[in-house]
């Protein structure tokens, strides 16, 4: 069995790191490019790209690192060497904090925006959900990367 966790220990760390950054990147974006962009729109345009958007983000390849950071961060920890362990624990940790942001904060104002809410209501706290996520994954990138180097 240790064979079999020293074999597997490098490869999961390094597709846990990828797939956390992968999200960081994501929330990165939002919070650099997209939307600050869509804050130069009007009304109408803001919640009909939203909208648009929130539908189509929700697709196989975003959902398999949206759950495949933390499920591959929780492999990590398993197979991680006692050195790396605290440090895969930490990026666990703050992977999990990322997806709770999210399903807590993006996802109801998203709903809520789909369901006739106003960007008024929506954009200035769906903007700070995600800083908080965008941190919390480049966190967790962060603390898997620190880990595959204690490793």
């Amino acid at each position: 069995m240790n064979e079999l966790l020293d074999t597997l220990r490098a490869p999961i760390l390094l597709a846990a790191t990828v797939a956390t950054g992968l999200q960081a990147g994501t929330y990165y974006t939002w919070a650099s490019g997209v939307m600050p962009g869509l804050a130069k729109v009007d009304d109408r345009a803001f919640v009909s790209s939203m909208n648009h958007i929130n539908v189509a983000i929700v697709n196989p390849v975003f959902m398999l690192t949206f759950l495949g950071a933390p499920a591959l961060a929780a492999a990590a920890v398993a197979t991680g060497t006692p050195g790396a362990r605290g440090w895969a624990i930490a990026g666990l940790v703050l992977a999990l904090g990322t997806v709770v942001v999210t399903a807590a904060g993006n996802v109801p104002l998203n709903d809520a925006l789909a369901a006739g809410g106003s960007r008024a209501d929506f954009e200035t706290a769906w903007v700070r959900w995600n800083v908080v996520r965008t941190v919390t994954s480049t966190a967790s990138l962060a603390c898997l990367a620190w880990a595959a180097w204690k490793s």
